[in-house]
């Protein structure tokens, strides 16, 4: 079962609530009795391995100057970064 976090906006409060999908969010703070909201935190996401570039998912399109010049380019911003 997930935890859910809820805050108050009243009083500012904060909670968690282990509960199943199917069940109803929670209405009100225990401690006010105001209306709470549910808190969204974002998914953390690790890209592991030698690196990720815009060049590593692009479908070919058979032109190979195109792709010669972005990845000329992108290697001097990556050194530029580096400086």
């Amino acid at each position: 079962m997930p935890i859910y976090e809820y805050a108050c906006g009243t009083c500012g409060h904060t909670f968690e609530r282990k509960q199943r999908f199917s069940d109803e969010p929670v209405s009100e703070c225990p401690e006010c009795g105001a209306q709470v909201r549910r808190v969204l935190h974002p998914a953390g996401i690790i890209f592991k391995g030698s690196g990720w570039y815009i060049t590593d998912s692009r479908k070919s399109n058979g032109s190979s100057s195109t792709s010669d010049s972005e990845s000329t380019s992108s290697a001097k911003e990556t050194s530029a970064a580096a400086d």
